[in-house]
This record gives structure tokens, sequence and C-alpha cells, in this order.
């Protein structure tokens, strides 16, 4: 940490100049919104490459066919394996990838803390159980009724998390950290309790515990991403006063801004994307710790920015996830959440050793 200097006449001085940041080695904005538009395009060839990847016995050719002709006009075998099967699990990693990242970003920002993640400090864990107990116990079915649930226990252990980052967590990230794993671990005991208990009720679930981008139909899939869209916009509507809270509560107040609702913001649009993200496919970890970092490369700490690439590399993430999960182990498949778990923990055990080798001795 630099020391802070004064000029001759007793004014703070600029701490000296160091090499440029990553954001802004990109140019400014013309660069990043270069950067970002690359991004894009690769989402969208990775989006492209997921719906000829699988096991299915079609070839290119005819998926291409498929695709010309449409949902409408297309029938059989192909017909069924791109318009039933890969497109919507495309669609639905693209959306989660994309909740996911941006939760992970607002979350690190409100907390103040790099080693956050919904899925580490048991926001989608929480989001999990409700849905589990929605379905399994009370017989709710349906996206539109147990996402609800989902919204619920994501918000509730939001506001755990959040009031443990004022208390124990000042001193240091890593407590935390490892109170938010012991939250997630909790409440996934007891997710897998109740499916052990009553494996008969709980069947329908047992692929969606694991993480899963599979299995969806385009209507519930349009209503997983209709909440997330309002989560993205509420995340996109606080990112200026939430970057300004960085500050301080006193410097962010004196620039006008409101810091008790940008924190309830904050809270709600965690809500809705971690939630409506662990609706759709399940409690996936690691991709609200991985891809933030990534966004600050490219970024620097311009929080809208750190948003939009956020989300075009969660987004990422979990699609490649999911392709390669198709061909780990034939002639089944791994879940995406596997796949990130995989990634995250390795690179999760890095950061942690990373803020303890930074942390005052």
């Amino acid at each position: 940490m630099l020391a802070e200097t004064r000029a001759p006449g007793g004014t703070k001085a600029l701490p000296p100049a160091g090499p440029p940041r990553a954001g802004e080695r990109l140019g400014g904005p013309a660069g990043r919104a270069v950067a970002l538009a690359a991004g894009t395009l690769l989402l969208c060839a990775i989006a492209a490459l997921s719906l000829f990847a699988g096991v299915g016995q079609a070839s290119p050719t005819r998926i291409i066919e498929s695709l010309l002709a449409g949902p409408g006009a297309a029938e059989g075998t192909v017909s069924t394996i791109v318009y039933d099967m890969r497109l919507p699990r495309m669609l639905t990693a693209v959306i989660v990838g994309a909740a996911l990242g941006v939760a992970g970003a607002i979350m690190q920002a409100l907390i103040s803390n790099p080693l956050a993640d919904p899925g580490i400090l048991g926001v989608n864990s929480g989001a999990g159980l409700a849905v589990v107990i929605a379905v399994g116990a009370i017989g709710l079915v349906s996206f539109e009724r147990y996402v609800w649930f989902a919204l619920a226990g994501a918000l509730l252990v939001s506001l755990v998390v959040y009031a443990l980052s004022l208390t124990i967590g000042r001193g240091s990230p890593l407590t935390v950290l490892l109170a938010g794993v012991a939250i997630s671990a909790v409440l996934t005991g007891i997710s897998t309790a109740l499916a052990i208990l009553d494996p008969a009720r709980f069947n329908a679930l047992r692929g969606w515990m694991s993480g899963t981008v599979a299995g969806r139909d385009l209507a519930t899939i349009g209503q997983g991403g209709v909440v997330i869209l309002c989560g993205i916009v509420v995340a996109a509507c606080f990112a200026r006063p939430l970057a300004q809270l960085a500050l301080g509560d006193e410097t962010a107040q004196s620039l006008g801004v409101r810091v008790d609702a940008t924190r309830f913001g904050a809270a709600i649009a965690i809500m809705l994307l971690a939630g409506g993200a662990t609706a759709l496919a399940g409690p996936i970890l690691f991709v609200g710790l991985m891809v933030p970092h990534l966004a600050r490369l490219l970024a620097g700490q311009r929080l809208g920015w750190s948003l939009a690439f956020s989300a075009i590399a969660g987004a990422m993430l979990v699609l490649v996830a999911d392709i390669a999960g198709r061909f780990l182990i034939p002639p089944g498949e791994a879940p995406a959440g596997l796949l990130t778990a995989l990634i995250g923990a390795p690179v999760l055990a890095l950061l942690a050793r990373g803020g303890r080798e930074g942390e005052p001795g």
C-alpha cells in the first residue's frame, strides 16, 4: 500500500505514476468497446459450436438444414436434437452464466471482498434449498411458482452475508469466505438430506441439484430470462453509485449517493440474478468468483464496464463447461456445475493465498 505523501504547501500529493492498468491499456472507452464487441463475437461463435457438439446422431449438414428450416418446418430426430435439446441448453448456459458473472461482480463490489461469489458464500445454496422445499415438500413443480422461493432464499442469505461482512469480515476477506463456505455447506447438506429421506418425491431434482443446464424447455428459459434480465437492469442502474461507495460512505454521500438505497438495490440485483440462475440450472459454483477478476483485467476498476465483461465471460465459461461435459465421461455427460468447480477450486485457492499474503502480519 502506497504511503501518503504531501506537497511542500501541505496539500496531498498524488502517488508517483506507475505502469498503466490493464483497463487503460485498452485505449480508453473505445478500446474497451472493441474488446467487448470481440468478446461478444467469440461468445456467439461458441454458442454456435454448442449446437454441433454432442453424441447425438446428427451431422453438421443436417443440423444446418434444420436450423435454416426452422422449428416449425423441421421434423425428425435432428430437429428434436437441435430444438428440444441443444438450443435450450445453449440458451440456458448463456443466460445462467451471464447472471452469475454479474452477480459475482456486484457482490464483490458490495462487500468489498475480491473472494466473494454467490455460490461460495451460500447465496446459490439458499436459493437451492428454497427450491427443494418448494418442489419436493410443497409440490410446486412449475417454474413461475418455485422461482419466488429461489428469490427469497437468495435474498435472505445475501442479507446474512452482508451483515457478516460488516461485522466479522472487517478484519479479513477470508473470514467472510469461511463463514460463507460454512453457510453453503449447511444449506447444501439440508437439501441433500431432504432428497435422501424421500427419494421418490425428490427424484426429479437430482440432476438439477448437480448444476446442469440441460432439460429446460424454451418457455421455462423465457421465464427465467425475464427474471435475470430484470436483475441485470437493476445492477446496471446501481453500478455507478455502488462504485462510488468504495470511496467510503461519507465521500459517497458528498457525491450525492444514497448509501442505503444503493446497498438495497445491489442486494435486489444479487437476489434476482443468483436466484433466477439457480432456479434455472441449480447451484453452479465459482463462476461469480472467477469472471469478475478477468473483467477487471480488461475494464480496470470501472464497475459498469466490469459488469458487461463479467456477463460475457460468465456466459462463455458456463457454455464451454457444458460443451466439455458432453464428452468428459462418454456415453454419459458431466454437469456444467462439476466443470466450473474443477476450474474454480484452484482459482479460489490462489486468490485466497494472495489475499492472506497481503494481510498485515
